[in-house]
This record gives C-alpha cells, structure tokens and sequence, in this order.
C-alpha cells in the first residue's frame, strides 16, 4: 500500500498550488469547481504517485491557532544535504518562513523545516549527507 493522496484545507487556493508546484516540482491538473458547494480544488502530483489536494470552501475559512493533535507537516525527500541546504536558501530568499534551520536530527537525517502559504510546515529531508 502507499499513500494516495492528503488533502489541505486553504483560502490561498492559486497561492498554495503555486508553492507546491514551483518548489517541489508538483504538477496540478485542472482546477475542478462545485459552485453549488462553494467548492474549488487541485490535485498536485509529485513523481512517486503521492498527490496532494488543495481545497477552498467558502464557508471555511479560518485555521485554528497553535499545535493541535492531528496532521503535523509534510516531509518531502530530497536527494542530498546540498539539496536541502540549498532550496531552504531559495525558500529563505523568496519570503518564506524558515522554522527548523537546517541540521542532524536524532533519527540520522538531515533537514529543514519552512512554512508554506497557510503556515503548514514542509520539512526538507535528506538521508544522503
């Protein structure tokens, strides 16, 4: 089994698309629309078959605030240090909150960890350092 697909609720619907695209190399398809619902989503999909769905309804429209249980980020592999070093420099550079600098973690990897559109945190992890 692997995972299909985790879904993220957003009101930066085209700005979110965007960041998961332009940094991650994700390719959306087609914006899909239920105007009865008040409904608009993306898939984004990346080169090992996981996607990512990002979804605007009208009537949700606000993120509760601090650490909740439930979902903590997302963690995408890239292929070594530099990798990591260098797109948590991009990132830095483009406006984007960096959280967790880049370093060693106690479990062997290395990794970064920057806040997207919505303030979800996307950790930048290599094992190959």
């Amino acid at each position: 089994m692997r995972i299909h697909h985790i879904a993220i609720w957003t009101i930066h619907l085209e700005e979110l698309k965007q960041f998961y695209c332009t940094y991650f190399n994700g390719v959306n398809n087609e914006k899909y629309v239920n105007a009865a619902k008040g409904f608009e989503s993306y898939f984004i999909h990346f080169d090992n078959g996981t996607s990512l769905e990002l979804m605007r309804r009208t009537d949700i429209i606000k993120r509760a605030e601090g650490e909740l249980l439930g979902y903590c980020h997302l963690a995408f592999s890239l292929d070594s240090k530099v990798d990591v070093l260098g797109l948590t420099e991009q990132l830095k550079k483009d406006g984007y909150q960096i959280v967790g600098e880049p370093r060693v973690t106690g479990d062997g990897s290395f990794e970064s960890v920057v806040l997207d559109v919505d303030g979800n945190k996307v950790e930048l992890v290599s094992e190959d350092f």
